[in-house]
């Protein structure tokens, strides 16, 4: 297939790319590099990319319609064609301190893309939504057509609008799209805003880890390959339109998560227990079980040895 995959330089965004350009899919990354955190992170994502020679990137940023056109144009449309959107502004925390900018990235950006699968006539788009939107589900585990109208986050709010905003083009305009909800993703080239890396870079430098909620959160924590293989499922799939958990399938005290890093590090961190933080939620878990039948998802990865994984990567990295 031909793919236009947006926040190609993104840690999700990167190892879905990786995966399609191995298969032989031609891919076109759209990322706009922008400093939420370190762009030579980014960088070095991108560079691997273009060691492929079905990898092509292009530079621009999703409210720029005349940028993305130019993206649009290198796929063209027909059904062999696909849009993956995966560039977003990230954070649940930051979203509340720079609220436009998440509408902006996250709602106006996505409704260019859409425009434009209808403007271009592709064949399908998979997008990323976010276990986000069930706020503080008190039902568990969390399921599709369990109510999810009361985020938590600013965040969580935008990638409800990204939901229905593929709805109403799929209504509208027969856009054939596929939703999928991430579950706390993590491995090597991760983000270094979230838990693990924040804890491993406080491990490592002898500092305090900041452990909100008191240490007694929980989250279905997911590894970024089964991530990676859940989305391309689903543009293999390409339902009409449909939305996904997409989960490690077991949920985990986050101090076992922090024990399990300590571990790999060998090196045991101080820890500043703290309360919980405004937007988060304290657990979250998901059902996996339409993803496993529509998509033959099959999360293969625990902590145990995802973590590890990350370690290794950290370490080499970093050069510790």
């Amino acid at each position: 297939m031909k793919i236009l995959l947006t926040g190609s330089a993104g840690f999700i965004g990167f190892h879905t790319a990786k995966m399609l350009l191995e298969r032989g899919d031609t891919v076109v990354g759209f990322d706009n590099f922008n400093q939420y955190y370190d762009p030579k992170l980014k960088d070095a994502r991108n560079e691997i990319l273009e060691g492929y020679d079905n990898f092509q990137v292009i530079r621009g940023d999703l409210k720029d319609t005349n940028a993305l056109k130019s993206a649009f144009e290198k796929i063209g449309g027909g059904e062999d064609t696909r849009v993956c959107h995966l560039a977003a502004q990230a954070g649940v925390r930051h979203s509340i301190e720079n609220p436009d900018e998440f509408i902006q990235d996250n709602i106006q950006g996505t409704n260019n893309i859409f425009e434009l699968c209808k403007e271009y006539d592709v064949g399908g788009v998979t997008y990323a939504s976010s276990s986000s939107i069930y706020g503080d589900n008190e039902e568990s585990p969390f399921k599709e057509d369990h109510k999810a109208d009361s985020p938590m986050s600013l965040y969580g709010m935008t990638k409800k609008c990204n939901e229905l905003q593929a709805y109403t083009y799929h209504s509208l305009h027969g856009v054939k799209s596929t939703g999928l909800r991430f579950f706390t993703v993590y491995g090597p080239y991760g983000r270094p805003d979230m838990a693990l890396f924040l804890f491993a870079n406080w491990i490592t430098k002898g500092e305090p880890m900041q452990i909100f909620g008191e240490g007694k959160m929980q989250r279905d924590f997911t590894y970024v390959e089964d991530i990676a293989a859940g989305i391309v499922a689903a543009l293999d799939k390409n339902y009409d339109y449909e939305v996904f958990n997409l989960g490690g399938g077991q949920t985990e005290e986050l101090m076992a998560y922090v024990s399990t890093l300590e571990k790999a590090l060998g090196k045991e961190g101080q820890k500043e227990m703290l309360p919980m933080q405004p937007g988060d939620v304290v657990s979250t878990s998901a059902d996996i079980s339409k993803a496993q039948k529509m998509l033959g998802y099959d999360p293969k990865t625990h902590i145990a040895e995802g973590i590890p994984k990350f370690v290794e990567w950290y370490k080499e990295y970093y050069s510790i």
